[in-house]
């Protein structure tokens, strides 16, 4: 298992659009990848693949996130993820 933390910088946190870019590239990597919010104690993680479930964290600006991933390209997977979530989707911040 892999894992890493990223801080959303999005002024509007991670809604539809960058979900939808966060999912897709996820579902490029054979491993389990899953997403948990760091500032909900009693959360669990995600699936990185499923946009519901990266909706329902509820990830605004500053939220610190932890990206893992479990399989052969687990390492790939969470770095790409992680420079995704960091580089703001492509938003103007």
């Amino acid at each position: 298992m892999y894992s890493k933390q990223a801080t959303v910088i999005n002024a509007t946190g991670i809604h539809a659009r960058p979900a939808s870019q966060f999912v897709d590239q996820a579902k490029k990597f054979k491993a389990g990848v899953t997403v948990r919010n760091t500032g909900n104690a009693a959360g669990g993680g995600v699936s990185a693949k499923s946009i519901i479930g990266i909706l329902s964290l509820g990830m605004s600006q500053g939220t610190v996130i932890e990206i893992s991933a479990e399989g052969e390209d687990e390492k790939p997977a969470v770095d790409m993820l992680v420079e995704l979530v960091e580089s703001g989707f492509g938003e103007k911040i």
